[in-house]
């Protein structure tokens, strides 16, 4: 087990990276950005702007997110954040198949998903103003909707329920496929890729997942958060790169846990089970949300945390954790907190699997809903609200207890937190100090998994910034090095 001194040094006050907002009429203002051709090969020094739509398809939310990264300096801008709550996709029709459903029991079709995708693209295309033919280089899908699955059949449905949506909103096919070669590109993005240098091999910003068997069903959510967070935390002074430890607090739990090896790091660990959840299932207890898809957001307000009472959401918030089970995964489970897992496969790939559930695989939902209902009666929202917080940073400090025993954190990690029930509120000041032993360093990141889909489509792309470096170790250089070397190698082997 690695020993962690206690850290002293750190600000008290924590640092949020929140994406800025850009038009699409200032990328094409710089009559050298979108327009620019430039030649395979010619070196550029110009603001050249690489627009990715990051469609998501969650538990709770079905998102639209309209990214532009600067491809000079690293900075993603946000062009237009369409959100649309996944309850409400419509039922399914006689005759559709329904092949899988939500946490919360919403049943799924291809028919009704590629809807819902289509509709939430649209909308965010028309706001945004872009040309999808045109301006839009790069689409990646991803979902958190697995973990009511029970086939990799179904999640394959899936994926091809939101290759449809997108389909059918009009994006070309082209542009959910990497690059074969430079010829591939538009010619204002040739001299952007280094495609002739380095090939894709699988690593998105200097880490590899985990070999063989896919281990945990949200896989793909912990690989984007993971990348959104380095990209996040260029708009700060935190450098955020291997090792690392990343947290998504959606309605269920993604993350990863990296080590400090080169050029590529390895996945160590990941996180996996219920986040978001417990506090939707809490906040039920009110009555004034659906009892199936209703969520802590629906009531969230700017000032909910008005005059509550801290202590008291404090002692609630450990009676809630009397339900709460956080360890690692046992190698018996097939599900934990819901979500599939195969902690066979990871620990015979060297990763530990995390995970938080309620009771076992949600079963202790019901006690949480009393507790909630409680609250509200005896303290009111705003208490209701504050005991959330102090739940989800109660989360966050037992996660990080566990890797540690684990061992698997490694000294001089930085955490990074993501996801509406780890950002939002006091959250980020109470999981400072309830980590504070563990780092110096700890960054709150909004909409990384979007911010993660830009960097995806970098990567396959090979569009890095070898001055600006997302991968790679804190403080060191660039790898673009030591990946040409690895690939030769095994070129040549």
């Amino acid at each position: 087990m690695l020993s962690f001194k206690r850290i002293l040094s750190r600000s008290p006050k924590p640092t949020i990276a929140k994406s800025k907002y850009i038009t699409i009429e200032d990328v094409k203002s710089n009559p050298y950005s979108i327009k620019k051709k430039v030649g395979a090969g010619t070196s550029v020094d110009v603001d050249m702007y690489y627009i990715v739509a990051s469609v998501e398809l969650g538990n709770t939310t079905t998102k639209c997110i309209l990214t532009a990264t600067n491809l000079k300096d690293s900075h993603t801008y946000l062009l237009d954040k369409t959100v649309k709550m996944t309850r409400d996709i419509r039922p399914p029709k006689k005759g559709e198949k329904v092949f899988g459903e939500t946490v919360w029991e919403v049943e799924l079709t291809k028919e009704s998903v590629s809807e819902m995708v289509t509709d939430t693209i649209l909308e965010s295309v028309k706001r945004s103003k872009i040309n999808m033919d045109e301006d839009l280089d790069f689409v990646v899908r991803s979902t958190g909707v697995t973990a009511g699955f029970a086939s990799p059949k179904e999640v394959g449905d899936l994926i091809i329920a939101l290759a449809n949506g997108c389909l059918e909103a009009g994006i070309p096919p082209r542009k959910m496929s990497p690059a074969m070669s430079i010829e591939n590109f538009p010619e204002r993005l040739r001299g952007y890729t280094l495609i002739d240098q380095v090939m894709f091999d699988g690593a998105v910003v200097s880490v590899v997942p985990p070999t063989g068997k896919v281990v945990v069903a949200n896989e793909m959510e912990g690989e984007l958060v993971t990348a959104g967070i380095k990209a996040g935390a260029k708009w700060t002074d935190i450098d955020y790169r291997n090792p690392v430890v990343s947290m998504d607090f959606g309605t269920t739990l993604a993350g990863r846990i990296t080590n400090a090896e080169e050029p590529y790091a390895r996945t160590v660990g990941n996180f996996c089970g219920l986040a978001g959840a417990i506090s939707d299932a809490i906040i039920r207890g009110t009555e004034k949300v659906d009892q199936r898809g209703g969520a802590a957001l629906d009531l969230y307000t700017k000032d909910i945390l008005k005059n509550a009472d801290w202590k008291v959401a404090k002692s609630y918030a450990e009676k809630v954790h009397e339900h709460v089970d956080i360890r690692k995964v046992p190698e018996g489970r097939d599900r934990f907190g819901t979500v599939p897992v195969d902690p066979v496969a990871a620990y015979n790939a060297g990763t530990t699997l995390i995970g938080c559930d309620i009771g076992t695989n949600g079963n202790e939902i019901p006690q949480l809903i009393k507790i909630g209902h409680e609250i509200y009666l005896e303290e009111g929202i705003n208490t209701l609200f504050a005991t959330l917080d102090h739940v989800s940073a109660l989360i966050v400090k037992r996660l990080v207890e566990e890797a540690v025993d684990e061992g698997v954190i490694e000294e001089g990690s930085v955490l990074g937190v993501t996801g509406r029930a780890g950002i939002t509120g006091k959250k980020p000041n109470l999981i400072l100090d309830y980590t504070k032993n563990y780092f110096k360093d700890i960054i709150f990141v909004s909409d990384a998994l979007a911010l993660g889909a830009a960097v995806m489509a970098r990567c396959m792309n090979s569009m890095g910034t070898p001055k600006i470096p997302l991968g790679g170790l804190r403080g060191g250089a660039c790898i673009l090095g030591q990946r040409k070397k690895l690939q030769q190698s095994k070129i040549n082997h």
